[in-house]
């Protein structure tokens, strides 16, 4: 895949459309979850990339336009989304219908 497509679909993924999409297909979880991916993907890892040239080695420098190129959320949200699964689930409590206690 060539760096122009993977520019178009960074910027595919912030469309308003996909948004809603995503939002009504799975909840306000989901969508909070993608969003902040994508701000620690285009955002945070630059500046870890900047911060580790400044003080480790300029070797880290390339790590800037790398982490704007490559796409990690096809892998990083669907396990992030499991763990939240996983962390949120409830008991489901079991409803006894043979105790009536109304007759």
């Amino acid at each position: 895949m060539s760096i122009i497509n993977r520019v178009k679909s960074k910027v595919k993924a912030w469309r308003l459309s996909h948004l809603k999409t995503l939002w009504s297909r799975y909840g306000i979880p989901f969508l909070v979850i993608f969003i902040a991916w994508e701000i620690v993907e285009d955002v945070v890892f630059p500046a870890i990339f900047y911060l580790l040239g400044t003080h480790v080695n300029e070797a880290f420098f390339l790590g800037i336009p790398a982490a704007w190129i490559l796409c990690f959320h096809p892998v990083a949200v669907p396990i992030l989304w499991a763990i939240y699964c996983y962390a949120t689930r409830k008991k489901h409590v079991k409803i006894d219908l043979e105790e009536d206690d109304c007759c």
